[in-house]
């Protein structure tokens, strides 16, 4: 019987997306779910945006595009970088991918061999370590907890770091924490990561509009990195564009260009209409990002104060994104109605079957004491899903 090459036979399935599948087929049978599992704006993209897209069907941007991206929307994701970051790139470092999903992909296929070693604090979004995997890399995961935000500190990661360490991808604000490191705390690691420049920052920014504590940091500001620092980000968080799959990367040239090698073999350029699209997101008004930034910061404020009333959960308040992330360690060994809970996973099925609320264990994001709900939803889904988490927790004995 033939079977899956070994590279795929590998791979874990998605989590996040294997939840919010369920919940959908939950929801096809006549169940009121409320889906707190993925993340996504629920908002809809601005209407200028839109427009742009609407314009450039009309205007026959039905071609293969370059497979780095169009040149003006390369353009404007490099005045973004100066203005809004103070960074300076030229559009030929600049890629844009099919998300920024591939554009990490990307990155980590261009820059690992096999048997590299690649740093990935924890929690740790789901696709990073199955992305070293397809590189045939090894990840070394610093695992850290709500005791210290969920961040690394300079000697975890001094510590982490041995002869065949080649990447390390680092991700602030976080999913699935929320947390966002500090320019001081960037430094730091910064200061770590200047002693060994043969390691690749691999910087992925994707949230760095849904930011609730101030002016977004990256680590690419610090001049004893920055010619190693990939960065990553894209239009989907923070202009509501997930469907629109646009992502790119910044790049020191040597990358870019591998990277751009690399996707035209496998995809080409992303879609034409999603380019002018996201031309028009950064080049247009903000404060459409504004006004969703500030829906999520309210809804941030209810679903912590709504968590913290559960028993048993520990939760901190997220700088950044739209999820919380409770410890739960109190409800592993717990059981109801014949039914023990061995692990976060088995909880976060336990209140997608009983309380029809669908979240995410924290075992996909290597953080097994851990449960991710994302807050991308309405003020009145954030308050029922609550009421029933805490309800359907309290069942178990």
């Amino acid at each position: 019987m033939a079977q899956v090459s070994t590279r795929i036979a590998n791979l874990a399935v998605s989590e996040t997306l294997a939840m919010s599948q369920k919940s959908d087929e939950l929801k096809a049978q006549g169940v009121n779910v409320i889906n707190l599992s993925v993340g996504e704006p629920d908002f809809y993209t601005p209407d200028h945006i839109k427009a742009a897209a609407k314009k450039a069907i009309d205007e026959n941007f039905s071609f293969y595009s370059p497979v780095p991206g169009y040149m003006s929307l390369r353009k404007a994701v490099c005045k973004k970088l100066e203005t809004e970051n103070g960074l300076r790139f030229k559009p030929q470092q600049v890629i844009c991918s099919n998300g920024a999903k591939q554009a990490v992909c990307n990155a980590v296929l261009c820059v690992v061999d096999p048997g590299d070693e690649v740093i990935i604090p924890a929690p740790c979004w789901v696709s990073y370590i199955e992305m070293v995997k397809l590189a045939e890399g090894k990840s070394h995961i610093i695992h850290t907890g709500i005791e210290q935000d969920f961040k690394i500190s300079p000697a975890q990661l001094e510590a982490a770091i041995n002869p065949k360490t080649k990447a390390i991808i680092l991700v602030s604000p976080s999913n699935p924490t929320g947390s966002i490191y500090s320019k001081s705390e960037l430094k730091a690691l910064a200061d770590v990561l200047a002693k060994y420049p043969e390691i690749i920052i691999i910087s992925d920014e994707i949230y760095e509009h849904i930011n609730y504590v101030g002016k977004h940091e990256s680590i690419a500001q610090f001049e004893n990195v920055r010619d190693r620092v990939v960065i990553v980000n894209g239009v989907s968080k923070a202009y509501a564009m997930t469907g629109w799959r646009l992502g790119w990367m910044a790049a020191p040239q040597w990358i870019a260009s591998a990277c751009s090698k690399l996707q035209g073999q496998y995809t080409s350029g992303a879609s034409s209409i999603a380019q002018k699209a996201a031309e028009a997101a950064y080049s247009g008004d903000q404060q459409c990002v504004e006004e969703m930034r500030e829906a999520f910061m309210r809804r941030r404020d209810l679903i912590v104060k709504l968590a913290s009333e559960i028993e048993g959960f520990k939760v901190n308040k997220p700088e950044g994104a739209f999820y919380i992330f409770p410890e739960c360690s109190y409800y592993l060994g717990k059981s109801y109605n014949g039914k023990t809970i061995g692990t976060s996973a088995d909880l976060a099925m336990f209140l997608l079957e009983e309380g029809h609320v669908a979240c995410v264990g924290g075992l996909a994001f290597e953080a097994p004491d851990y449960i991710r709900f994302s807050y991308a939803t309405s003020d009145e889904n954030i308050i029922e899903a609550m009421r029933r988490v805490k309800e359907t927790l309290a069942k178990l004995k």
